[in-house]
């Protein structure tokens, strides 16, 4: 199989075989293809060929539209020898395209015309179909015309660089089968007709003329037409009709008009066929009318000359009125063919009627006479010769003669007979007593009959006695021909006066701060005297006066840019023309304060109030740490504290107590260095120390020491365990002796009990005599030999346990939670251990003391 690279290779050879060889021994590069006629909006691919050169390859090419650099991604290379580019076809106007060398080698810069190359690239569109085909055979004496002119509607754009041409196309076929109407067919193959002969002619434009030797009177013709360039060909709808129905006639001759008078409503036209019934067999035709000096046309209806005839009588016309005629024809088909142009206009006049309108009737009244005027008819269907006159009472008595009718003759000129502007006729005067009522018949003659009577009735005289300074109605009826028209009505003064009062003024509500609103009642009509032609507003205060003008159909008014806290006197003139009269005086103060501005003043006072009680609960929720600790500083309650028991010797065991608070404290026998000593000695001092240290420790702070932090060392009998509790900070643990032995009277368990040391995770802060409990001990019991063991007293309870119980008696203490794991801790540090620290605020007495 051929691959397409070796076909397009093929291509190019053939295309370069194709041009000259002037051209191939002239230059070394080559276009194809060459000067191209490009479709505008499609793509357009053109290929640069090196011939007759090893000089350059593809890579040394490039292109250019007119004078722009085409980019390089528009290029595609197709061998060492060829370079094609693809552009957009845009625009209208020609364009050079070029293929350059840009290698600047000896032999490409000595010989640069030869390594250059360019086309001019043409611009069109494609043709597009035509509409709209028509086509006219007019007639030509009396016979039809062998030339036939065609129209149509061009569709679609064209450029200079590529007209669009057309070209009709005719055919004649015989008709012994032709489709029964004019329309458009389907292309029908020349070999199921006989066609006789074909005509074509070519032209720019949308029209042209087909001439054929005859006309072909009743055959069928085909007809198309077909735009075409150099971009391609397309064709129109062909149509496929009748000969005789591109036929346009001259129209109808020598049309004229008969009046008959025995028929004055009617009008007889004739006239004669344009062409004979040898070349058009028939024709229908239309006919229209006017009356002279009219601009509208009346159309006979279609179906009444759709027949070929020569004649036709228009009725319904107006007797003794010009009418003006036209007529034309066409084809005797509905719907298809051409009319021809209108006829001649042929003018005439209808003869003479009997009037079928009354004439129009209207009297002129002069103090005691009667002037009885007449107008024609408005259809008087001919010229009125008199007017027969008739008056007579409301009773029907006569009072012209004894005739009944009165005859009056009208003289007129032709010219006055032939305007179209009705005439007026003054028929009678007459004198008319008072208080006497008469009835007029009138009737138009003309030289054939007479009209209908009409009718006029004039009233008794009225004696009424017009006043001054009262208002009257006066309407004015018109009169037509029987029945009174609709009355036109004003009001009038037989003369004008000062009106008798002004308006009252009131206000409407209550006045603004610098506005108020006035209104008032209208004068009443008996007392106004004339008609009121504007009202004034007067105003006033201690400092100024004013006044404003409003119309006479205004009753408020509101007045502004007042003062406030003001008093102001109001009054309204109204004026007509012959002058004023002042109203009654009204008296308001304005307000100090403008409505709702006090409610704004306590709405706005509120809602600050109520702002900053929210704004201040706000505060107190988001700082209600820093408030609680500035105002109520939070003292540390020992019964919610973490109490541990715990012991060295043994092993840590939680114990809960049994009741809420113990009631007493027991103490373990210790040995002490002269216990005995110390406590007789300290014993009258030792309610004045408690009381100190007490109060020491309710004045000192708070904070500092953390009830997490880690437990205290023990600290044994030797010096260091003095220095270890004086390097101790303020972090830690409270601890109390608990002992086994009874107290007080109270009988101890009879089973053997271990030390338990108690020790509390609190929060409160050491005293100085908590944070040195050595000094504290040797500043309260000096060395003293030391005993073996305390002294009994005479219920067995050593001296030592009586003056601790002394001292503890009145303070309960609450059981705290046990913290094993600290007291496990403190159990693995020493075994030789003393108390953390004493609990300063109920045992300020007790040291720390060694179990055994």
């Amino acid at each position: 199989m051929v691959s397409s690279r070796v076909l397009q290779l093929l291509g190019l050879a053939c295309l370069v075989s194709a041009v000259p060889a002037r051209a191939g021994s002239d230059s070394h590069l080559l276009i194809a293809p060459q000067s191209p006629v490009l479709e505008i909006g499609t793509t357009f691919t053109a290929t640069c060929m090196i011939i007759n050169t090893a000089e350059v390859t593809a890579d040394d090419l490039y292109w250019n539209l007119s004078q722009t650099r085409i980019p390089s991604e528009q290029y595609t290379k197709v061998n060492q020898s060829a370079l094609s580019v693809s552009l957009q076809v845009t625009g209208e106007e020609r364009e050079w395209l070029y293929c350059k060398c840009w290698k600047q080698s000896a032999s490409v810069v000595l010989n640069s015309g030869r390594f250059i190359h360019g086309i001019l690239l043409t611009k069109g569109y494609r043709p597009e179909k035509p509409e709209n085909l028509t086509c006219t055979a007019l007639q030509e004496n009396k016979y039809i015309s062998p030339n036939i002119t065609c129209r149509w509607d061009s569709v679609g754009r064209q450029t200079t660089g590529v007209p669009t041409k057309h070209t009709l196309f005719l055919r004649v076929i015989p008709s012994q089968r032709f489709p029964p109407h004019f329309g458009v067919v389907n292309r029908i193959s020349e070999q199921q007709d006989c066609i006789l002969e074909t005509y074509n002619v070519t032209t720019t434009g949308n029209t042209a003329q087909v001439s054929v030797n005859t006309f072909p009177n009743f055959m069928e013709l085909e007809i198309w037409v077909e735009a075409h360039n150099k971009l391609g060909a397309v064709e129109s709808e062909h149509l496929r009709t009748e000969a005789g129905y591109v036929v346009k006639t001259d129209p109808p001759a020598d049309v004229r008009i008969i009046s008959e008078q025995t028929f004055p409503t009617s009008l007889l036209i004739n006239w004669n066929r344009p062409v004979a019934k040898e070349y058009v067999v028939g024709l229908t035709y239309q006919i229209r009318f006017r009356t002279d000096g009219s601009l509208t046309w009346t159309y006979v209806p279609p179906w009444e000359t759709a027949k070929d005839i020569q004649s036709f009588r228009i009725q319904n016309l107006q007797p003794d009125t010009v009418y003006v005629t036209q007529v034309r024809c066409k084809h005797a088909k509905e719907g298809f063919g051409y009319w021809s142009e209108w006829s001649h206009s042929a003018t005439k006049r209808t003869p003479e009627g009997a009037p079928t309108s009354r004439p129009d009737l209207w009297r002129i009244i002069t103090n005691e006479r009667v002037q009885v005027v007449c107008k024609d008819p408005l259809f008087a269907n001919g010229k009125i010769i008199r007017f027969d006159l008739k008056i007579q009472d409301q009773k029907g008595k006569v009072t012209n003669g004894s005739l009944e009718w009165e005859r009056v003759l009208v003289n007129r000129s032709e010219e006055d007979y032939r305007s179209t502007q009705r005439k007026i006729t003054i028929l009678k005067e007459i004198h008319l007593a008072d208080r006497k009522s008469v009835r007029v018949d009138v009737i138009a003659i003309n030289s054939v009959g007479g009209s209908a009577p009409a009718s006029l009735v004039i009233p008794e005289k009225a004696h009424g006695n017009l006043e001054k300074f009262v208002c009257y109605s006066v309407s004015v009826y018109p009169i037509y021909s029987g029945w009174l028209g609709r009355a036109a009505t004003m009001e009038a003064f037989l003369e004008q006066g000062v009106p008798l009062k002004g308006p009252t003024v009131s206000l409407n509500g209550k006045p603004g701060h610098n506005h108020a609103e006035l209104v008032w009642m209208e004068i009443p009509q008996d007392e106004r005297r004339g008609f009121i032609t504007n009202y004034t507003i007067f105003y006033s205060s201690d400092t100024e006066k004013r006044f404003v003008l409003v119309p006479a159909n205004t009753t408020s008014y509101t007045l502004t840019s007042l003062t406030g806290n003001t008093k102001y006197d109001t009054w309204v003139i109204a004026s007509t023309i012959a002058g004023s009269t002042n109203g009654d005086r009204h008296s308001f103060i304005t307000l100090k304060y403008e409505d709702g501005v006090i409610e704004l003043i306590v709405v706005c006072v509120s809602l600050g109030f109520l702002f900053v009680v929210v704004m201040m609960m706000l505060l107190c929720v988001y700082k209600r740490d820093v408030i609680k600790r500035n105002f109520w500083p939070q003292i540390p309650n020992p019964g919610e504290s973490t109490i541990g028991n715990w012991s060295p010797d043994y092993p840590l065991k939680a114990e809960t107590p049994k009741e809420n608070c113990l009631s007493g404290i027991s103490v373990l026998d210790v040995d002490v260095c002269d216990a005995k000593c110390v406590f007789e000695e300290d014993k009258t001092g030792l309610p004045l120390k408690k009381d100190k240290y007490l109060s020491e420790e309710h004045s000192s702070g708070i904070g500092g020491s953390s009830c997490m932090s880690s437990p205290r060392q023990s600290v044994s009998d030797s010096d260091e365990g003095s220095d270890m509790a004086d390097t101790t900070a303020s972090t830690v643990q409270y601890s109390s002796v608990v002992a086994s032995s009874g107290y007080k009277g109270q009988t101890p368990s009879s089973q053997p009990q271990q030390a338990i040391f108690s020790r509390s995770e609190s929060t409160q802060p050491l005293l100085d005599c908590e944070e040195n409990p050595d000094m504290l001990v040797q500043e309260r019991f000096p060395r003293q030999p030391c005993f073996t063991h305390a002294a009994g007293n005479e219920d067995g309870t050593s001296q030592l346990e009586a003056e601790q119980h002394e001292v503890l008696e009145p303070l309960d203490f609450c059981p705290l939670e046990e913290d094993s794991e600290q007291t496990a801790s403190a159990d693995e540090q020493s075994a030789d251990w003393l108390p953390a620290a004493p609990i300063s605020s109920y045992m300020p007495q007790l040291g720390g003391y060694r179990p055994q």
